[in-house]
């Protein structure tokens, strides 16, 4: 399927695209998706934060979300990819029942809630049914089927005879549209094309991949109009309203998703550290050092439309007054978040030199360059790094008159044959982070030893944090890496075979278009690999 990339002249007047000829040739202006082998599709169950983005969307603000649910599943480092994978308990069903029924309570309690449920006369007639059937069809993004209406007008009026109260009929039809499996789950399986193509998603399953994707929820009302009138099946629709969703400000909202689950910023929400070791540990550490990170993602991809690779490499950030003291730096504002740039002498630049990175890759009492350099292969690079056999002692020797510091105590690794096969690839980057501790503290000593935090990265030699971080962000496998993983995000399945080429693709187009995140998110959309489905044996 041919279709005109993104390398518009007023793209490229932004400043993205240098020496473009030069990068990848003239053909590349247009090119081909490549044809792809996909695997056969499954449902995915909507995440517990698309859950609650989705709820709030359709039942409004100022709700209390339901916190009891059964947790996301991750797979292959993707919450995304779990989601295909997962499925709901007894218990989940009877955890979903209780929300459902409460939330519903609670928005037709408030009136402004309400109002946005209830946007006509109860005693008009056709009233119940035309809001019963636009919520539904919000909450399943797709239209609703007579026979389905007719189930749920038939469940409100049977409510509010038994129960005498035209709210409870309300409450038992949309409490039973959020049970539904159409809600719950996304139901994404495509349909065979009439020219014999193959098999593609229908207009409204792209509404839904395409609102999950940008926004983290569910469509809005124009995206569905647009479903409802065949629009995004077409490459010319798909711009536009591809176009329209990226300047919408829902689109940070998606771009925190993808990092979040990428770089498993979520597990920050359960840090813990021993206080006795780490004095500037408190409760919100972990929710300052995500925020941190997501700002300065945001600022890059949304605003700035910039090379991911300088997400390495940049001083910039965002601290609050907790971050500041970690970081023994000035606190930028009084309250809340304030542009900072990072001074050289603190040895840390780029989301590595982050604490959402460097305590989250630690351990509750000390630092680990295992844990690092296993973080930096496996999810900047995309390299497999097997878990250690079951019955091998992992821990680390305590330290002592002939091994100090950390680098020392972990040599016994490279010199066992059977270690070192895994963390040769893995220490030589951890330790290069050795200069921050557990918490992220900048340190030159440990324990009264000097800190050697020089190292490499397949062949490129550095001296420390700092330099390291321009070794990665040039490191060839760091963009396609990238692109593959968000195709997985955006695909809800691990990569296979039959999709390589479609990485090459767009790891190419990624590079020729100055790095920029956006742009993979735009390509990803209009590529083969996001719009076909596998078939169904």
């Amino acid at each position: 399927m041919r279709f005109t990339a993104w390398f518009t002249a007023a793209g490229m007047a932004c400043g993205g695209v240098s020496d473009l000829d030069s990068a990848v040739g003239q053909d590349a202006l247009e090119r081909e998706s490549p044809a792809v082998t996909l695997p056969e599709p499954t449902l995915r169950r909507l995440t517990r934060e698309q859950y609650g983005n989705a709820l709030t969307d359709l039942l409004g603000d100022g709700l209390v979300l339901p916190s009891s649910l059964e947790p996301d599943q991750v797979t292959d480092g993707l919450k995304a990819i779990g989601a295909s994978l997962t499925t709901i308990s007894p218990r989940g069903v009877e955890q979903y029942e209780e929300a459902a029924f409460g939330l519903v309570a609670q928005a037709l309690a408030r009136e402004a809630n309400r109002a946005m449920l209830v946007p006509c006369d109860l005693d008009e007639e056709g009233c119940t049914e035309d809001l019963i059937s636009a919520f539904a069809r919000r909450a399943w993004r797709r239209p609703v089927q007579d026979d389905e209406l007719d189930v749920l007008v038939a469940i409100a009026e049977q409510a509010e005879a038994a129960l005498g109260q035209v709210d409870d009929g309300i409450t038992y039809a949309l409490a039973t549209v959020l049970q539904s499996p159409n809600f719950l789950f996304r139901v994404e399986l495509g349909q065979a094309a009439p020219d014999g193509s193959g098999v593609w998603f229908t207009d409204h399953e792209m509404a839904g991949r395409m609102s999950f994707l940008l926004w983290n929820t569910i469509p809005d009302e124009e995206l569905l109009r647009a479903a409802d009138d065949g629009e995004l099946t077409t490459e010319e629709g798909l711009r536009v309203q591809l176009d329209r969703m990226i300047d919408d400000p829902r689109y940070e909202d998606g771009v925190r998703a993808f990092f979040t689950d990428m770089w498993t910023l979520y597990e920050l929400d359960d840090l813990t550290k021993d206080p006795n070791v780490f004095t500037h540990m408190s409760p919100e550490v972990g929710e300052s050092a995500r925020e941190e990170t997501l700002l300065s993602v945001v600022q890059n991809v949304v605003h700035d439309e910039g090379d991911y690779r300088e997400m390495f490499t940049t001083t910039r950030t965002y601290l609050d007054r907790k971050l500041a003291s970690i970081y023994n730096v000035r606190a930028p504002a009084r309250e809340g978040f304030g542009l900072a740039y990072l001074p050289p002498e603190g040895g840390r630049r780029g989301v590595l030199g982050h604490a959402s990175f460097l305590a989250l890759q630690s351990h509750a009492v000390n630092s680990s360059a295992t844990l690092r350099g296993k973080f930096v292969r496996e999810v900047m690079l995309c390299q497999y790094i097997p878990p250690p056999p079951s019955d091998v002692d992992t821990s680390i020797p305590e330290a002592s008159a002939d091994a100090v510091t950390l680098r020392e105590r972990v040599a016994v690794h490279l010199e066992d044959p059977f270690c070192a096969s895994c963390h040769q690839l893995v220490d030589p980057i951890g330790l290069g982070f050795e200069q921050f501790d557990g918490l992220g503290h900048f340190r030159t000593l440990e324990d009264g030893a000097t800190i050697d935090p020089s190292g490499d990265i397949d062949g490129e030699g550095f001296a420390d944090a700092w330099e390291m971080a321009q070794v990665l962000s040039e490191h060839d496998r760091l963009p396609r890496c990238l692109a593959q993983t968000a195709l997985a995000y955006a695909s809800g399945h691990s990569i296979t075979d039959g999709e390589q080429d479609a990485v090459g693709f767009l790891d190419k187009g990624f590079r020729f278009y100055g790095h920029s995140v956006t742009f993979l998110l735009r390509d990803i959309v209009m590529s083969e690999a996001f719009r076909r489905a596998g078939e169904i044996e």
